[in-house]
């Protein structure tokens, strides 16, 4: 069974009309199918309850109304609105063509004749909570991607250091770490990224501050900090800090 409009997320509208009944009736008629709504007589207000309200995601606004046109409110909040998802419904008494054209560009997403048939109404709002929450699911999915590849832009770097570690007897390729650890302490095993990401660790130094320090990004600090204390066996930065404490490192 497909989930209901209802269930799927949460939607508020904003219905702007300067006419008393019309807010009237659409709010009643769009509270008894469960969808909550503002309801404003000016553009003005309208605009102010927006930015108030972050739960608004579906606007209406009548065409014509004093001080400001319908299309220029909606061209306003897209302009302020940031990364804010919301859909919005464009209500007139009139069916000028040239005023459809400049609501399309101007960012409406729908346009209702008056009057209103209720149903027809309802069936709009319905296709927009489907718009939003498909927009909504591409926002999530856009932030997930970002996330695997910052967590895979980190591994490789680590990787990288990884096979730069030297092995037993091995001649030392890369900057060696200081000459007085003993080659039987856990501290030997570093890598020489590791070695520097465990002295700064000792110095008290936070993952955000190793970072920027070693210009790497913090995914890969705490990827670091968790080889380091695998590898020396130690159960945390403070442990860590204290067995790097009593040696004076550069």
């Amino acid at each position: 069974m497909k989930p209901t409009m209802e269930s799927r997320g949460s939607y508020k509208l904003l219905i702007v009309d300067n006419e008393p009944l019309i807010l009237e009736e659409l709010e009643e008629f769009l509270s008894d199918h469960s969808l909550p709504c503002v309801t404003c007589s000016s553009p003005q207000e309208a605009i102010q309850r927006f930015h108030e309200d972050s739960e608004i995601n579906i606007v209406l606004s009548d065409l014509y109304m004093p001080g400001m046109t319908g299309i220029e409110m909606i061209a306003h909040l897209r302009a302020s609105a940031d990364k804010r998802i919301f859909e919005t419904i464009l209500l007139s008494g009139q069916s000028d063509k040239q005023d459809i054209i400049l609501a399309l560009q101007n960012g409406v997403s729908d346009y209702l004749s008056k009057p209103l048939d209720l149903d027809a109404t309802l069936a709009s709002i319905r296709r927009l909570c489907e718009v939003i929450e498909q927009r909504r699911e591409a926002v999530g999915l856009d932030t997930i991607f970002k996330r695997l590849q910052s967590i895979s832009s980190s591994l490789e770097e680590v990787y990288q250091d990884i096979s730069q570690v030297r092995k037993p007897g091995q001649p030392p390729e890369h900057a060696p770490r200081p000459a007085n650890i003993d080659e039987a302490s856990p501290l030997a095993k570093l890598s020489p990224r590791q070695f520097e990401v465990a002295r700064l660790i000792a110095k008290g130094l936070s993952n955000y501050q190793i970072s920027h320090e070693l210009s790497l990004s913090e995914n890969t600090v705490k990827l670091y900090v968790s080889q380091i204390l695998r590898i020396t066996r130690l159960q945390n930065r403070t442990q860590l800090a204290l067995a790097l404490a009593p040696r004076e490192y550069p």
